[in-house]
């Protein structure tokens, strides 16, 4: 019944699948909070360069795309905070010229080929190496260290920077923060559901999370089980039925999303309605208004 534990490369793919699924909802919901929701698309973008570094340099790809997907974010906040005239291109050049960048440097390196691009854009279990292991786990333990450690500060930043600049926190630091952790949880996740598709993981859950709750905290933990449960039964779907991994993920958690939609609709009118029942009930017990003077309360 669970022989799909038994191959070594399934037991590392099922690791690193756990890591993604908390990993990339814990960091995606302060994207969607910031309405920086496919920032993690363009992140994946630039990493793809790293990707092809690390082979051209016989290093390993998963540490070289960190470091240029952590330089890549770092950018692109620098070009939020003052490009914003023309920033919008340069940030289209950025990602462009990292996806452009990547496969050509692929394509030169000796140990790069189109089955070694294919796995690192949609993903692939059975590449996911020990090494791949060891570095995903340090990498995650890194954003869940931020994710947690630091969330009534990034929500802060997240719900109104001006806000959180009053109060005394500092904006640009956590800013960065922030744009860093997406960056390394990009590279986290990029063996198992590949550069392409990681921004969905990053909201899709949240979003999913969302259309049953309102409070941040509940809707951080729910993201974080839908996550980790789609990815979890993306992986096993993929090794039986041999289709790409990403792929399966995402549309697993977009069916997530529909399927609390589909709930969460009938639950919000019936809340509407015994709302205007319970406004009803108090309209009729309100007493005869005072003159609007005795109301005013300084």
């Amino acid at each position: 019944m669970l022989e799909f534990l038994n191959p070594p490369f399934m037991q590392r793919a099922l690791i690193a699948a756990v890591l993604v699924g908390i990993t990339a909802p814990a960091i995606g919901i302060y994207l969607v909070q910031r309405r920086q929701a496919l920032m993690g698309d363009g992140i994946g973008h630039v990493a793809m360069t790293g990707v092809g570094l690390g082979f051209l340099l016989s290093t390993n790809p998963v540490w070289m795309a960190t470091l240029v997907a952590v330089a890549g974010s770092v950018v692109m906040e620098l070009i939020r905070w003052y490009g914003r005239t023309r920033g919008d291109i340069a940030l289209a050049m950025l990602f462009y010229g990292g996806m452009a960048g990547g496969v050509m440097l692929i394509n030169l390196s000796d140990t790069g080929s189109n089955a070694n691009l294919t796995s690192y854009l949609f993903g692939s279990l059975s590449t996911v190496s020990e090494e791949d292991v060891v570095a995903i786990v340090a990498l995650a333990a890194f954003v869940v260290l931020v994710t947690v450690g630091l969330r009534r500060q990034l929500f802060a930043v997240s719900q109104d920077e001006e806000f959180a600049r009053v109060t005394g926190l500092p904006v640009r630091v956590l800013n960065l923060l922030v744009a860093v952790t997406a960056a390394v949880t990009v590279t986290v996740a990029m063996r198992v559901v590949g550069l392409l598709l990681v921004s969905a993981l990053m909201v899709v859950p949240v979003a999913a999370a969302q259309q049953i709750s309102k409070s941040f905290k509940v809707t951080f933990v729910l993201a974080v089980v839908i996550g980790t449960a789609v990815t979890l039964a993306g992986t096993v779907t993929s090794y039986y039925q041999d289709v790409p991994p990403g792929a399966t993920i995402v549309l697993l958690a977009i069916a997530a999303f529909v399927l609390l939609t589909a709930l969460a609709t009938p639950l919000a009118r019936r809340r509407a309605r015994e709302h205007t029942g319970e406004d009803d009930r108090c309209t009729l017990e309100v007493p005869a208004a005072r003159p609007a003077s005795d109301d005013v309360r300084v």
